[in-house]
């Protein structure tokens, strides 16, 4: 009994800041062209994790996320988010990159 309970509080510390961090991107707007598992406007957020894995992007990708960019997952530009604070963009893509 003693097992099962602190599993369940185990998940339920290791769950909230992943849902932290999706309302994160939801109050920023992120989940119009993105969702978790399927792609929308823009590409899946488990799609860009696959395809950064093992690798050092993230500041790369925090920069990608404030001024926009184009071409790495086809036609549509992503635009800017500038005004999403830097502090915010730093956890999405940690976020991301750990799906």
């Amino acid at each position: 009994m003693k097992i099962l309970l602190l599993a369940a509080v185990t998940g339920t510390l290791f769950a909230a800041p992943a849902l932290a961090d999706e309302a994160l991107a939801k109050k920023h707007n992120c989940t119009a062209c993105h969702a978790i598992d399927k792609k929308l406007v823009g590409p899946a957020y488990k799609d860009v994790a696959a395809k950064y894995k093992g690798q050092n992007v993230a500041a790369r990708l925090e920069e990608k996320v404030k001024k926009g960019g184009s071409g790495v997952w086809g036609p549509i530009p992503m635009p800017p988010n500038s005004a999403v604070p830097e502090a915010d963009i730093k956890k999405l893509v940690d976020w991301v990159l750990k799906l």
